[in-house]
């Protein structure tokens, strides 16, 4: 089953990148990005990546994962990344019954500075919420406590 049903051809409101500071202060290759644009993001170290086009939710998972899933509908991604348990994901604050599951499980929690921006269209820009990056995993524990204080 194919989520999206084509590829991606153009911006979408979920188009809002990882910046690339975030990758190097957290110093970690990972196996698999599984919601990438066309063509990757060229700053995300991962060895692989999956689109729309190849479906990233039922597509099979491996290794050291890094999400950003597309913020429209997370919960479907978050449920996923919950059950791979290891990697990490950068994910909106909001006020849902999958943040609640991230909060009350052994998930380790860090939120992201105040000043945290993503990229889109190729310069920074902010989001309405807070964002916190999620780690399963003593690697991924220890790469978010880089950034702040873990929970």
């Amino acid at each position: 089953m194919n989520l999206f049903g084509a590829e991606q051809e153009a911006f979408t409101s979920d188009d809002y990148y990882t910046p690339p500071g975030l990758f190097q202060t957290l110093g970690l290759k990972f196996s698999l990005d599984v919601a990438s644009p066309p063509g990757g993001v060229p700053w995300i170290p991962a060895a692989d990546y999956y689109t729309m086009e190849d479906d990233g939710l039922t597509s099979p998972w491996h290794g050291r994962v890094w999400m950003n899933p597309p913020y429209s509908n997370p919960t479907p991604w978050v449920e996923r990344f919950m059950d791979h348990r290891h990697g990490v994901a950068l994910l909106p604050v909001t006020r849902s019954r999958w943040m609640e599951g991230v909060w009350t499980s052994d998930a380790a929690v860090v939120f992201t500075p105040s000043n945290f921006a993503f990229i889109r269209e190729n310069r920074a820009t902010s989001i309405m919420w807070a964002a916190v990056l999620v780690a399963f995993g003593d690697e991924c524990v220890e790469a978010i406590a880089r950034v702040g204080r873990v929970r």
